[in-house]
């Protein structure tokens, strides 16, 4: 790359960091301060990305044994395992940030880093700046991305727009290179995001199948081995990461329905709901709650239609728009035909619950298409006075459609010190009440939080499947502190108990009574309504 390239890459992040701090503002003004930890998500992927900057410098084949569902095994696999978010703000989380200061930032870079990305990508495909500009904001500002903030999992696509450059090359010059390439971008991606992995093996397979004349027409040994040796090595390095997955729909029956999945598949008004401000005032706001947002936006469709008008005979328009075509008709779910036996044949699908993200891939072809579509127009006009002014209106236009900003965020204060009473002692096994059942589970995301500080095995625990085992947990413990809670604590070898006393309500008082009578809970401290106990032998 030559200087002037570098330094317009580098011009270029940082205009894509200033769109993410504007898309998310105020978050960037007071990244420790700010979250969204009014979702249970969002403190769930907290405690996910600490978890594996903990544990990937102390037991790394152990990762999945998370701390939460104690004794449950393998709880990681319970839901994303975030590997790459959690090895890139490890180093926040090492040098002492608080697990919310690390997800604020690594929302903010999976945003940039997105929008960068297909700038790269689409730049060197139709070889206008401009096209790039747009690509890259439609792909990492639109209406999905933008309604998921709490979910990290979905914000980090830096790595598919390279795995599709590099397939590009590989069909087109055969190169050992490329097939590297593609293997190792499309591993970081899958490691991002087991939906994202699901997404991205369909988009690429459909990416492979639409251009029969780059290897079946005539027949391409040397591209065939290629495109197996990516999936091997790719493969290969992904494997570790799924077989904890395997292990848990096999012991804990962790699978999704054809029934879930046809709960939180995609309807067709989704493609014309969005949270922008701009569309929501005047029409999509009745359609938004509950809905999966998936709205390219208006300036978005026109700029892909004229792309695929432009260039249909373009292998990169065939392919961009067969990744797009395959999104939308899965997004649908078991009510289109063929689902339920793609859902039987191909395992993957089975951990795919919430069918209508699919609807990704949509959002992913038309911001190349829409890169291709102001490419044409700039071949075509871009000598006429009006079309520096033309392009400003169109990026201008995209982001307002775009924009959710300024967002409502809940203030944090940090993690209570109560809870650095136990960090430093040896062993120990932690239980916090109000003891929530599995219909009030995401209550307890705040527990997972709060063990942090501690690291020690917890009873309790929020994730996208409740074990079994929690649910006779969460009987047993609804009279605490009575007889039979004290028995499974005992049996489960329980050592101390934070107690939040003001979400007991009315029973406060009452409880604070009863705890104060047991003979095997001694109070250790206490800050506000939080309690710590050390659970004993009693009488």
């Amino acid at each position: 790359m030559a200087l002037s390239d570098r330094r317009l890459a580098a011009a270029a992040l940082a205009v894509c960091l200033a769109l993410a701090v504007l898309h998310t503002w105020p978050l960037g003004a007071s990244p420790g301060g700010w979250s969204r930890n009014d979702n249970a998500d969002t403190m769930l992927n907290e405690w996910t990305i600490a978890w594996v900057a903990h544990q990937v410098v102390r037991a790394p084949l152990r990762l999945f044994d998370a701390n939460i569902f104690y004794p449950a095994p393998r709880s990681l696999a319970f839901s994303e395992h975030l590997f790459v978010q959690g090895l890139m703000g490890a180093p926040l989380i090492w040098s002492g940030a608080s697990p919310v200061l690390a997800y604020n930032v690594l929302l903010i870079a999976g945003l940039t880093l997105s929008a960068w990305s297909m700038w790269l990508v689409v730049r060197r495909w139709t070889g206008s700046t401009a096209a790039g500009v747009v690509a890259g904001s439609l792909y990492a500002f639109n209406a999905h991305t933008l309604s998921r903030l709490p979910h990290l999992q979905a914000l980090h696509l830096e790595f598919l727009p390279v795995a599709l450059l590099a397939l590009d090359r590989l069909l087109e010059r055969r190169r050992l290179r490329d097939a590297l390439l593609l293997a190792m971008f499309a591993t970081l991606q899958a490691l991002t995001s087991n939906y994202l992995l699901v997404f991205m093996v369909i988009g690429l397979t459909a990416a492979v199948v639409s251009r029969p004349q780059d290897w079946a027409m005539p027949f391409s040994a040397k591209t065939v081995a290629l495109l197996g040796l990516a999936t091997a090595i790719a493969g290969l390095v992904v494997m570790p990461f799924l077989v904890p997955y395997y292990l848990a729909q096999r012991d804990q029956g962790l699978t999704r329905t054809l029934n879930d999945v046809a709960r939180y598949s995609a309807v067709w008004q989704d493609y014309f709901t969005t949270p922008g401000r701009l569309h929501g005032a005047i029409w999509s706001h009745g359609m938004f709650e509950g809905a999966t947002a998936l709205f390219p936006g208006a300036i978005a469709a026109l700029l892909a239609l004229y792309g695929i008008s432009r260039g249909a005979a373009l292998p990169r328009i065939r392919m961009t728009s067969a990744i797009g075509l395959v999104g939308v008709v899965l997004s649908f779910g078991p009510s289109m035909p063929g689902y339920a036996l793609l859902y039987r044949w191909i395992p993957l699908l089975q951990g795919i619950r919430a069918a209508g993200r699919f609807g990704f891939l949509l959002l992913v072809a038309v911001a190349i298409l829409a890169g291709y579509g102001v490419a044409a127009l700039q071949t075509r006009f871009g000598s006429r006075r009006w079309w520096r002014l033309a392009l400003v209106l169109i990026v201008v236009g995209v982001h307002v459609e775009a924009i959710t900003s300024p967002r409502v965020y809940r203030r944090f204060d940090g993690i209570p010190q109560i809870y650095r009473a136990i960090a430093d002692e040896p062993g120990g096994i932690v239980a916090e009440f109000p003891f929530y059942t599995p219909a009030t589970i995401l209550r307890n995301a705040v527990y997972e939080l709060n063990s942090t500080v501690y690291w020690k095995p917890l009873l309790n625990g929020y994730s996208g499947y409740v074990p079994r085992h929690y649910v006779d947990a969460a009987d047993a413990l609804r009279d605490f502190p009575d007889d039979r809670s004290r028995a499974w604590l005992r049996r489960v070898g329980v050592t101390h108990l934070f107690v939040h006393m003001a979400a007991y309500g009315d029973r406060a008082t009452a409880l604070a009574v009863e705890l104060k009578q047991t003979g095997w809970l001694t109070l250790v401290a206490e800050q506000r309504d939080i309690r710590l106990y050390r659970v004993g032998p009693g009488r």
